[in-house]
């Protein structure tokens, strides 16, 4: 048995580095509490795919982590240009975690281009590998390098490691009967088998998915694999990388159960499906693709056994009138889109409201306006989702704060519209719908009952003791009206937009029934149970901070180094939008100074200004990207010294 000698070094970035020397030559490893890594490269050239498998592996692994995909508008930007970058970030620790990370520890150059959008995101000290295959005279002058930044000593603060990625990808795979152009792309699975090295990865379950993937073309399946492997074992015994690392599993970070990773937009769709199971309806989906919702509809036709139905409409109208549709007809029905397909959609959902028929309206929300920046993030649609409609109406909105949370909110959403007979947005966004994070699969037993009761026969009694079917007449506690399913005996009545009479459900065009209907629908959403919200105060602190959504990660981290250091902050974050919880008065009250960060410039904070007459502060970023945590935290600070 060989001895072992290990040492500790503090990094830069906080994190605590053991290095275990083995003599007899074998190189270093060194066991460091979390990594963040980004891989870059031209959209063509699987950088999405290869984050997704090193995400894999390390969920598989035990890690707790956090990705951030990064992906060009154009479907396919010219090569090698800076708008063509696409990158995959992962963040990942032996720890509980909550963003993919401020600054990447290591960073994959597929290209000049993907070195040059990226660089000046890394802290001096950062790991660079490069491949030096693209870095000609051509590829550079693309991207406005006069010189190689590879030989200029521009990157002398970095630790670089050139490596001819396509050469030794395209030699590894000489044996195979493929064009140099076909075996070429197989780097990204080289990057990939070094990397899996570097951090101790498993590899099993990448190989297991390139057979899986590829069974159909054996030759292919059968070069990845190489490639992969040869990437392996490049690192193992090339002597440029003289040390590999570790990263623990994240034993104490998660409750006792099982786990898988899961993005947001999955996670959503199993919310939809569980939903539906719980409530013992069928689901019907209702979409037009767009980005970055399309996945859920391309998830949930997966899943006819489970009694799903998707419709792919011509356009956002046709998507929403079919699901509205289904929704009379008695099953759960669902919308998703993103904010250019809500503008199409709001008649519709003005349709539903008038109607109070349950309908999920899901909003993957993305930068705008008009068709905006399709790929990025942004949580800009609040207002428009409390607002945007004519007339008076009002609908519940709900926001998941995680990718696995997602799950959790399909499930809510679902509650809220089936209970009280309504309309119901959710808003995500595309962090959280392309992010992933481990997910603790839940026990059936542990999801609420959503089951409903269908009018089956007449609910009310006329003067001259005629037993009728009303189809607006409320439940008392809910306001609900009944749900008649279409074909049921005696159940016939009326539907459409023309405002109905109380109770009968006839066309009405008097003025005080329209006005006691508008204050009803408008009473029926004020009184929906949202439970209270929540504040962490450890301290007693001055300062809350308010979040909704997607920011909950990147504010929570930085709460963490404030008080850290010693700072004193308190923090709630909404998931309920409309109606707000029934104490968030009460708490916002408490607090000298309520701070408001959104990706937006200040949506929730106008809303909180107006209702509760808080002078909320806003502090907004409307970049595409979600929030650094060392960011907001520098922001906060300031705020509680000001």
């Amino acid at each position: 048995m060989t001895s072992q000698v290990s040492s500790q070094a503090e990094q830069a970035d906080g994190s605590v580095v053991g290095e275990q020397r083995k003599p007899g030559g074998t190189k270093d490893v060194r066991r460091l509490d979390r990594v963040i890594i980004r891989f870059a490269g031209d959209s063509g050239d699987g950088m999405q795919l290869t984050g997704d498998r090193f995400t894999s592996e390390t969920a598989s692994f035990g890690n707790d982590l956090s990705t951030l995909p990064n992906f060009p508008a154009e479907i396919r930007a010219p090569a090698g240009t800076l708008p063509g970058v696409s990158s995959f970030q992962l963040h990942f620790a032996d720890h509980d975690i909550l963003t993919p990370g401020d600054a990447p520890n290591v960073l994959v150059a597929m290209n000049p281009a993907a070195l040059k959008a990226n660089i000046g995101d890394l802290p001096r000290g950062a790991e660079i590998i490069v491949n030096t295959d693209e870095f000609t005279k051509r590829a550079l002058q693309k991207v406005g390098y006069d010189a190689s930044p590879l030989e200029d000593g521009s990157l002398d603060g970095y630790g670089l490691h050139p490596v001819p990625l396509t050469t030794l990808t395209v030699e590894a795979l000489k044996e195979f009967d493929l064009s140099r152009k076909e075996a070429e792309r197989s780097k990204n699975m080289f990057a990939l088998g070094l990397l899996s090295w570097m951090y101790h990865r498993p590899t099993e379950g990448t190989e297991r998915f390139l057979k899986s993937k590829f069974a159909k073309k054996p030759e292919i399946m059968a070069a990845n694999i190489a490639a992969f492997r040869a990437g392996w074992n490049f690192g193992e015994t090339t002597e440029d990388f003289a040390v590999s690392y570790e990263v623990a599993p994240a034993a104490k970070a998660f409750p006792v159960g099982t786990y898988r990773n899961i993005s947001g937009n999955l996670a959503l769709s199993y919310g939809l499906i569980s939903a539906s199971h719980q409530a013992e309806l069928p689901l019907f989906l209702g979409s037009y693709p767009i980005t970055p919702a399309s996945d859920i509809l391309h998830e949930l036709s997966k899943h006819k056994n489970f009694g799903v139905r998707t419709f792919q409409a011509e356009d956002e109208i046709a998507g929403i009138g079919a699901a509205l549709g289904a929704a009379f007809g008695g099953s759960l029905a669902v919308t998703t889109t993103s904010g250019p397909g809500i503008a199409l959609k709001s008649e519709t959902i003005g349709l539903a409201v008038s109607l109070e028929l349950p309908l999920l309206v899901v909003d993957i929300q993305r930068g705008g306006p008009s068709t905006g920046l399709p790929t990025k993030t942004e949580q800009a649609d609040l207002l428009q989702a409390m607002y945007g409609r004519n007339g008076e109406a009002p609908v519940p909105v709900i926001a998941p704060r995680t990718p696995a949370d997602c799950f959790d909110a399909a499930l809510e959403a679902a509650r809220i519209a089936l209970t009280y007979r309504t309309p119901v947005m959710l808003l995500s966004d595309g962090y959280l719908a392309n992010g992933s994070e481990p997910w603790r699969i839940p026990e059936v037993d542990e999801l609420p009952d959503l089951r409903v009761r269908f009018a089956s026969g007449p609910n009310h009694t006329l003067a001259d003791g005629t037993e009728v079917f009303w189809p607006y007449k409320r439940d008392p506690h809910t306001l609900a009206r009944p749900w008649a399913v279409p074909g049921t005996p005696g159940l016939e009545h009326r539907i459409g937009g023309i405002e109905k009479q109380d109770g009968t459900g006839n066309i009405s065009y008097d003025p005080a029934n329209h006005d006691f209907m508008v204050r009803t629908r408008q009473a029926k959403i004020d009184g929906i149970e949202v439970p209270d919200i929540e504040v962490d105060d450890p301290h007693g602190a001055r300062t809350l901070v308010l979040g909704w959504g997607s920011t909950y990660g990147p504010i929570t981290a930085a709460v963490r180094r404030l008080r850290a250091s010693g700072d004193a902050i308190a923090q709630a974050h909404l998931r309920h939008l409309n109606p707000f919880p029934r104490n968030l008065g009460a708490v916002l009250a408490r607090y000298d100074k309520v701070v408001v960060p959104e990706m937006n410039l200040g949506q929730l904070a106008t809303l909180i200004r107006a209702k509760y007459l808080v002078d909320a502060h806003s502090y907004n970023q409307v970049n595409g990207m979600p929030f650094k945590a060392e960011q907001l935290a520098t922001a906060l600070k300031e705020a509680i010294d000001d």
